[in-house]
Parts: C-alpha cells; structure tokens; sequence
C-alpha cells in the first residue's frame, strides 16, 4: 500500500435513500424535491460552517461524496456543493481526485458524462451482488442485469478507477453462490473491489427479525471460510488484497481516499454523522487546548489528535445548521495511547502492516520488545510475519492474521500516557 502524502481528504455524506436500508443503520431521507433542496442548501451553508473552523494548512487533495447515495442527486446539486467547497476550503490544483457512490440502477451513460464533466474519476457502484435473489433479500431496487449494464457503462464513460462493493456471509448464502458473484465481477474487469461481510445492526428491518428469531446470521467458521476463499480467489484472479475488505488490479486503483483513515491523515466530515480528525495543532476552534497541551507535553514528539462527529439525525442535523451552528454531537481527544492502538488495529487490517521503525520514532515504543512472547507465539501460529526490507522492518499479518486482525491487536500491550 502507497504512503499518503499527508494532504487532508474531504468526506460529504449525503444519505438520500429512496427506502429505508434493511441491513445498515444509516440516517434516511426521502428523495422528495422539497427534502432535497433543502439538504443540500444546509450541506452548503455546513461547509462554510465548518471553513471558519478548519486550520489544516494543506489543500484537500480527495473529495468523497458518499452516504445514500449522492447518485440519485441531480448533477446540478452536487455541483452546487462543489463550489461550495472550492470557495470556502483549499483544494488541490489542477484538481482534487473526486469519489462518488453510485447505485447501479442511477448508472447511465448520460449520469456518468455528467459526472465525468463533474470531476469524478472514481466511481463506486453499490452492485452487492449479481444475485437476483440475494438482492431482493436485501432490498435492492436493481437487478442482476441494472448492475452488469451500469458496470459497463461506467468502463465506457472513462473512469480512473471503476469499482464495485458486494457483500457477503449473508443468510443461507453458500460458497458455491458467493464464488459465481466473485467470478462475474472478475468477468467485468473492475479496478477495484470491495468486499464486505453482512453485519446486521439491532435498529434496522434485518435487526428486528434477528431479535424475533426470524433471521439467523451464519456461523463464525463459515463467515472465515467465506472470507479466506475471497482472499484466495481473487488474489489468483490478480485482484490482490490490500485492505481486510479491499482489493485493488494495481497499486495505482487503490483508494487514495480511504487510505487517509488507516493512517491518520485528517479528513473533514460534512453531513449527518460525518466524522473528521485534526492532528495536534491544526485542531479546530473549541478544542480544549488546556487538555490538548497535556497530551502533547507528555511526548513531544507524538501527535495528540481530535476527531468529532455530527449529529446522525438529518433533521436535527439541519436545525443546527440553518441556526449557523457546527452540528457537532460528540468529539473525543486521541493521546499517544489511543492513537497508537489506533494504528496498530488500522495497520493490521492491511496486507502492508505495521512500519516498526516507524512506530518507535512517532510513539517512543518498540513494539516487537514490548511484547516479544506475543509477536513469536502469533508468528508461530502463522498469523503474523517479520519482514525486513531496504525501508526498515514491517510486521505484517497473513492472511489467518487479517481474518482476525481486530483480536490480534487488542492482545498487544502498550504501555503508553494516555
């Protein structure tokens, strides 16, 4: 995986929904006219909102519109918020790399001129699965043959990278079912693929038959079975892993956008549940210095971080910000022990791993002599390797590793000052 540059990322969520998800938890709207103009005159207002704010001196090199998705907007709309961000914030020149979510079903050589004309030059089609039945099971509004034809048509339109999100480990699913899905998006020769195993959260339609008993989700053993059999399949279809849930044709179709969150690069949330982070003294206005200047005299040389989130509402949300208010609900301040956890879990869950040198110098720890037992029973089981190159010296989970990459983390001790 490419080292960022450092230049923050810029996420805007827009969560139109044309029905309420069965299976995630977030916030919905009704694609009603009204509704929508609405939204997007307060996404607008938010981003000036939250320029007063930001003291980031580097430009937004990525620009994210994710959420519900923004492919059922209007070009006009996202274009309205674009301005918006090129007025009030510092973004790259020429450009910033643009991502956009697309339903497929939003998908047609006319939407992807426009958005082409737009700037995007990732496009991230929702396609979930090539199943009919699986995706009447998830409440899709497409169909096997919607998701085929807005795959082909985004290839057509030029894209940098085209990708494609399925889901898997869903009731019922067998490995013969998740193999076809995986061997038609081969077939389709995108840039990129994310993979994500169903979880299923209590407040959604899926939640509720879970509870009830109408809904079983499959067992561990089967979701890492499933899980090592897409790692495999797709690296030998030359479709490589270099996240837990994502896997890239070349180093250059990576997402340059999502890597700024496995390494705490700062990123600007604007929209309903929009999270951000700032390092050290390019925090926001309203952070408590007092208590930010302690974290940081404990090291000097580790950065203490603050990472906030908006409200999930749309309507309170909303208030908020046609009141002129950042609608910030809670924030939370990272010191060396909360951030290095943090790196360790992020750096674990990538085929590159954890730069050991690297840890040492920003955190004042050596990882492998903290916790030497651990590191030589985890190598021992195969779930970890030590790798020494010309750039230092990487602890890097196998692939049983990033099946568990969350547990092994949490069983590594660092005795760091919060």
């Amino acid at each position: 995986m490419k080292p960022n540059d450092g230049q923050p990322g810029l996420y805007l969520h827009i969560p139109f929904c044309s029905a309420v998800c069965p299976y995630c938890d977030f916030s919905v709207m009704r694609v009603l006219v009204s509704a929508r103009r609405r939204f997007i005159d307060n996404l607008v207002a938010e981003v000036s909102i939250a320029a007063r704010d930001w003291r980031e001196p580097r430009p937004f090199d990525t620009v994210y519109f994710g959420g519900g998705t923004p492919s059922l907007l209007p070009v006009e709309d996202l274009a309205c918020v674009l301005d918006s961000c090129r007025a009030h914030l510092a973004l790259a020149t020429p450009a910033p790399w643009v991502f956009l979510e697309a339903n497929p079903e939003d998908v047609t050589p006319e939407a992807c001129a426009a958005w082409r004309g737009l700037g995007v030059r990732t496009l991230s089609i929702g396609v979930q699965s090539f199943s009919d039945d699986v995706l009447r099971f998830l409440g899709r509004r497409h169909d096997a043959q919607q998701a085929r034809a807005a795959v082909e048509a985004a290839q057509a339109a030029g894209f940098n990278t085209v990708s494609l999100d399925l889901i898997f480990g869903l009731p019922g699913q067998t490995a013969e079912a998740w193999q076809r899905d995986l061997a038609t998006a081969v077939t389709l020769a995108p840039g990129h693929l994310s993979c994500y195993q169903l979880t299923i959260h209590p407040f959604t339609r899926f939640g509720a038959r879970l509870a009830r008993g109408q809904l079983s989700e499959i067992p561990e053993e089967e979701k890492a079975d499933l899980f090592d059999f897409t790692h495999r399949f797709l690296a030998d279809a030359g479709w490589p892993a270099y996240e837990v849930s994502n896997f890239a044709r070349s180093s250059d179709q990576e997402s340059r956008h999502n890597r700024k969150y496995w390494d705490h690069t700062p990123y600007l949330g604007l929209g309903p549940s929009a999270h951000s982070l700032a390092i050290n003294d390019e925090c926001p206005k309203g952070t408590d210095q007092k208590k930010l200047a302690g974290i940081r005299s404990r090291r000097a040389d580790v950065a203490a971080a603050r990472r906030w989130w908006n409200d999930l509402r749309t309507p309170q949300w909303e208030r908020r910000v046609a009141a002129g208010e950042r609608p910030v609900e809670g924030e939370e301040l990272l010191g060396p022990r909360a951030l290095a956890t943090e790196t360790l879990m992020l750096g674990l869950r990538t085929t590159a791993g954890i730069d050991l040198d690297g840890f040492t110098m920003r955190y004042g720890l050596d990882l492998l002599a903290a916790n030497d037992a651990l590191v030589a029973n985890l190598v021992n089981e195969g779930r970890l390797v030590i790798r020494s190159g010309p750039e230092g010296r990487r602890l890097v989970p196998t692939l049983s590793g990033l099946c568990v990459a969350d547990g092994l983390a949490m069983a590594f001790d660092l005795p760091l000052q919060r």
